[in-house]
């Protein structure tokens, strides 16, 4: 058997693929000293500005940050923040014949920070399913590329890229490659009102709250969260269902147990783009042949060390093995 650090040297040798909605993280860094005269708001004198991987991106950042590599499969605007997406992706580096340009603009996230705490943030974007040539020309890199991988990830932001029509191609070009004999595990990071998409999934890693939505039920004690646990995956049929909890760590489902385990996160100070670590960490360990309780233990410690950073954080190989140690 195994041990979690050896696996994590396994990461090397796995690439992963990522689809979903593509977005650049807009961070604003600044100070606060007063508050306006014009109205009751924080005066933000601004020290940097910085551009992210996000969404998706994100997840394929921490993929590389992690020691594997992998590619990403997802709509980009022709526009300036479209360009400084493929400038992003090649100094990660990874490939971006998988970005196809649309007729709609990149999806742009910014964030207002001052001493270390976000103050306002306000999103740049269009919604809903892309147009026909985008998507086919999507479709067309996963015939061609899929079997290359040994994981996929879907990472849903409800932007619209994860469509009914793409993910009923995925699942048959998943089920093709696996009548050859290949696992090619699934790993869905969703939201809740496209549930019905994931069906077949290997692991779905939905938050607390989104739990209660895709569930329909409460969640107050680990009776209801291993009841809304399985519901969730008897509606979708899938082999595993992995909540986060935040402080409370998170609870896996795989069979008729209900496994909790307790966060790593020393302190929390920004949450963003935990979900996306989780998300990568978990594929990275399924494709490095992992179980899932273990690929889920290297998900936990590798989201306590991005909730330990400001921004759209990311978890080294280096800080995953001294975690783990």
């Amino acid at each position: 058997m195994n041990s979690l650090p050896e696996m994590v040297s396994r990461f090397a040798d796995v690439r992963i693929l990522v689809i979903g909605d593509v977005i650049v993280d807009h961070f604003v860094w600044g100070t606060v000293s007063r508050i306006s005269p014009e109205a009751p708001v924080p005066v933000v004198n601004v020290t940097r500005e910085e551009l992210l991987l996000g969404g998706s991106a994100n997840v394929l950042r921490n993929i590389v940050s992690l020691g594997g590599s992998g590619a990403l499969c997802g709509i980009i605007g022709d526009d300036a923040m479209g360009e400084e997406l493929v400038r992003l992706m090649t100094e990660l580096p990874a490939p971006v014949d998988g970005l196809i340009r649309g007729r709609r603009p990149t999806t742009v996230k910014t964030r207002v920070v001052a001493q270390g705490q976000q103050v306002v943030r306000f999103d740049r974007e269009e919604t809903g399913p892309p147009s026909r040539t985008p998507l086919a020309r999507m479709i067309g890199y996963l015939e061609q590329h899929l079997h290359e991988f040994d994981a996929v990830i879907v990472s849903d932001y409800s932007k619209g890229v994860v469509n009914e029509q793409l993910m009923i191609r995925l699942h048959r070009l998943l089920a093709e490659i696996r009548r050859d004999g290949r696992r090619l595990p699934l790993v869905v990071d969703p939201k809740p009102a496209n549930l019905h998409r994931f069906i077949g999934a290997t692991v779905i890693t939905p938050n607390h709250h989104e739990a209660i939505r895709m569930s329909g039920m409460e969640i107050h004690d680990e009776q209801s969260l291993l009841a809304a646990a399985r519901q969730i995956r008897d509606d979708i049929e899938c082999e595993a269902v992995l909540i986060t909890r935040g402080e409370a760590g998170m609870a896996l489902l795989q069979g008729d147990s209900l496994v909790t385990i307790p966060t790593m996160a020393k302190e929390v100070y920004d949450v963003t783009g935990a979900g996306d670590t989780v998300a990568a960490t978990l594929a990275l360990g399924l494709a490095a042949g992992c179980a899932v309780v273990d690929a889920a233990s290297l998900a936990n410690h590798a989201a306590g060390i991005v909730v330990g950073k400001v921004g759209t954080a990311s978890a080294t190989r280096e800080e995953l093995l001294a975690a783990l140690a």
